[in-house]
């Protein structure tokens, strides 16, 4: 991705009050490490196909697995299972084809479940990344330029790759206006372990190598380190590194939400730290920004509503619920779009004979693509029975038996589902929605429209530092994030402190080591013991292209966490962790030995 000339803008930095940063950081594999490793079932049903996973995208699942087993799409019917965590992963196939085959060989059911031991072996790992880059600003602390360039470890195969090698440059300026900027990854091929998609795709790590570059500059400018990120946020109408034009954005309210949270920590900080002794306490700050949805190529999803004659309300709904909720907030888009109550549906799903194509549960899409799908589907569904009574907008809908009655004051009048021929799929009335976000394609400078919803957020942490031992202990975390519109509160909640313990785990401990790491007991990941107390602020700028202006949250959550956590331990005793995680030891020695900052 290329705008503006930013060597001309880092050759510039270097000059009178200007400042300039250079930074490389390093991270490691880590593994998902979800709460179920991977397993399915298989069956034949005459001459389909039966198979039973966890799984984050059926329909791809179906394809991938016929193509393997040499069979036509249709002869292959996958029906998720409730997964227990999936996180990218449960993108890629794992046991379906080779259940399938003993299935088709044996004509006998067939059943595959992974130990710990065999997922951390075969699943992918998030990509170890190698990242280099150089930010100015200038005099007043704006952001002049910034150049980012980044080798991804995508192991012996691509997987998805190449999606975090797109990804990363879109994203890898962070929610802050660049006027120049050129950013370059690279997906890489080694013998090691395959590393795909997670929680993400790469912008974690960028944000790591971006937010230490933004740390570096705000303390050479002597500029408070939330506000320098205050001053730098995109605003709405500004133009992105793509040259797209922003709508909906939100990183400055959750800035300026911050800002009395901030200084609290602050005090809190600096009253611990003038007792003296062993411990210290720092406070750090990192944004994120997360396009929702594939970064410029379609993603469709097909929402099916329908009134059986026998009056039943069924929701086709075939996005993966992985634990995000997406069966909770899905309806409750269609339910408010239809004007019925949310008790009354019946979820049809996820079975890729039974459902249409919902896309992959991935990229933080289903809230806002699904979501949208079923808004369409649910408003669809409201115009028919509104024409069919030749009822106004205002209108109020309700289910009584077999009959659809709509009110209006005075006025009521009711549809008989029971005298209506039912369609194909046996509705007497129905809609199907498609929804597929309006982008376009990146040229070959990056610009274009890669996404059309973004979602914002930003972090602040407080960590203690032992400083004989350069232990970290997490105390607190405010977490402000922009969704637009919180459909269901308490499940995006439960997102935000599920990201954050995976953000601090990438921060403080978690590091997969090929050939040796096959446990949960050597490879370490966050308990309730290492969990801070977290506070959540939800804004909502409602985005004009989500369903009643809904954002994704998913991925968004867990991009500052880390970051903010490296910030703090820098404020508390000076190190600038380049190497991830901060281990004990590498804390250590970047408070002896220094590191290089800003000029």
């Amino acid at each position: 991705m290329r705008c503006g000339d930013v060597e001309a803008a880092l050759e510039a930095a270097l000059t009178g009050a200007a400042h300039l940063a250079e930074a490389e950081i390093e991270t490691p594999y880590v593994e998902h490490a979800y709460i179920e490793p991977e397993a399915g079932a298989a069956w034949t049903e005459g001459d389909t196909l039966v198979i039973r996973a966890c799984t984050q995208a059926p329909v791809m699942d179906r394809d991938s697995t016929a193509e393997v087993l040499g069979l036509p799409p249709e002869r292959v019917r996958v029906v998720p299972a409730a997964a227990g965590g999936g996180f990218g992963a449960k993108l890629d196939l794992s046991g379906q084809p080779l259940i399938g085959l003993v299935a088709l060989k044996t004509g006998q059911p067939a059943r595959m479940v992974w130990s710990r031991r065999e997922s951390m072996a075969a699943s992918t790992k998030r990509h170890p990344g190698q990242m280099r880059g150089r930010a100015g600003i200038d005099a007043g602390g704006r952001i002049t330029g910034l150049a980012f360039d980044g080798d991804f470890n995508t192991g012996a195969y691509s997987s998805w790759g190449p999606t975090v090698a797109v990804r990363v440059p879109v994203h890898a300026s962070g929610p802050y206006l660049t006027p120049n900027y050129r950013a370059e990854a690279r997906a890489v091929h080694t013998n090691g372990p395959s590393a795909g998609a997670f929680r993400g795709f790469g912008v974690p790590q960028a944000a790591i190598l971006q937010e230490t570059l933004y740390e570096d500059l705000a303390l050479a400018a002597g500029i408070d380190r939330l506000a320098f990120r205050r001053i730098n946020a995109l605003s709405e109408g500004a133009r992105s590194t793509c040259g797209q034009e922003m709508r909906g954005v939100g990183i400055g309210a959750c800035l300026d939400a911050l800002a009395v949270p901030w200084e609290a920590a602050l005090a809190r900080a600096a009253a611990v730290n003038a007792r003296g002794g062993a411990i210290r306490r720092g406070v750090g700050v990192a944004s994120c920004w997360y396009g929702c949805g594939n970064t410029a190529p379609a993603n469709p999803s097909t929402i099916r509503v329908g009134l059986t004659p026998g009056g039943r309300l069924r929701l086709h709904q075939g996005a993966s619920d992985i634990g995000q909720g997406a069966n909770t907030v899905i309806a409750h888009i269609c339910a408010d779009a239809l004007g019925l109550p949310l008790a009354e549906f019946e979820i049809e799903g996820y079975d890729t004979h039974l459902t249409p194509d919902c896309g992959k549960t991935s990229a933080s899409r289903q809230t806002v693509v699904t979501g949208k799908a079923a808004w369409l589907a649910g408003r669809a569904l409201r115009r028919a029975i509104l024409t069919r009574t030749n009822m106004g907008e205002g209108a109020a809908l309700a289910l009584k038996g077999a009959r659809v009655v709509v009110s209006d004051g005075a006025q009521r009048r009711e549809i008989d589902l029971a005298a209506l021929v039912p369609d194909i799929n046996g509705y007497a009335l129905a809609a199907e929605e498609t929804y597929d976000p309006p982008t376009s394609p990146l040229d070959e400078n990056g610009q274009g429209v890669p996404c059309a919803v973004y979602g914002y957020g930003a972090q602040m942490a407080e960590v203690e530092v032992g400083m004989g031992l350069g232990t970290v202990k997490v105390r607190r975390m405010t977490a402000a994030h922009d969704l637009g519109r919180a459909i269901n509160p308490l499940l995006a909640e439960g997102q935000v402190e599920g990201g954050i313990a995976q953000g601090l785990g990438m921060a403080l401990m978690e590091d997969y080591v090929p050939g040796r790491t096959e446990n949960l007991h050597d490879y370490l990941i966050p308990t309730t013991g290492d969990m801070p107390e977290i506070e959540t602020l939800f804004i909502e700028t409602p985005d004009p292209e989500g369903p009643m202006g809904a954002k994704g949250l998913g991925e968004h959550v867990l991009i500052p966490t880390a970051p903010a956590i490296l910030n703090a331990i820098r404020d508390a005793c000076g190190a600038r962790i380049t190497k991830l995680p901060a281990l004990p030891h590498r804390v250590l020695a970047a408070m002896r030995g220094g590191g290089k900052g800003a000029s």
